[in-house]
């Protein structure tokens, strides 16, 4: 059951999403599978192009985003789908050993005027490595319930 609702979200709010360390192995692996380019998949190859060695693919990046949005807040919200992205761009690669920490502020937030029962928040995530250099921003939207009225039972229809 969420513990927050679209009422206890406001513009201006941040919230730090924590750190992750990304590893050769990892990006490598995600290439293979997705993204399968030299600067992605092989070492010496990445070495011979303008990146100058290996990095990780840029849906890879807004991956592990989503993963820290996921298990810094999401869960908490119950939220019923995302009408999509409004900015997505990456700024500068992200390397193996980089660590990666997340920024999320929201930046609107608008009640439903046909489905009473719901909202949107919009935010901005920003995504720095450990030099503090930004490396990848995404902006966008995700439909999050209401506060259920005073003495309504959970499933009740709004």
């Amino acid at each position: 059951m969420p513990t927050r609702y679209l009422e206890d979200f406001a513009p201006g709010q941040e919230r730090d999403f924590g750190r992750r360390t990304v590893t050769a192995e990892e990006i490598i692996d995600y290439a293979r599978d997705y993204d399968p380019q030299p600067f992605h998949l092989d070492a010496d190859a990445a070495a011979r192009t303008p990146f100058g060695g290996l990095i990780a693919s840029g849906w890879q990046v807004g991956a592990f985003a989503m993963r820290m949005i996921i298990d810094g807040t999401l869960h908490e919200t119950g939220p019923l789908a995302s009408p999509g992205l409004d900015r997505l761009q990456w700024l500068k690669p992200v390397r193996p050993g980089d660590t990666l920490s997340l920024k999320g502020i929201i930046t609107d937030v608008t009640a439903s005027r046909s489905k009473p029962d719901r909202g949107v928040v919009t935010a901005r995530y920003e995504l720095v490595n450990q030099r503090g250099e930004l490396v990848y921003v995404v902006e966008g939207k995700v439909m999050v319930g209401r506060r259920p009225p005073a003495g309504a039972k959970a499933g009740d229809a709004a």
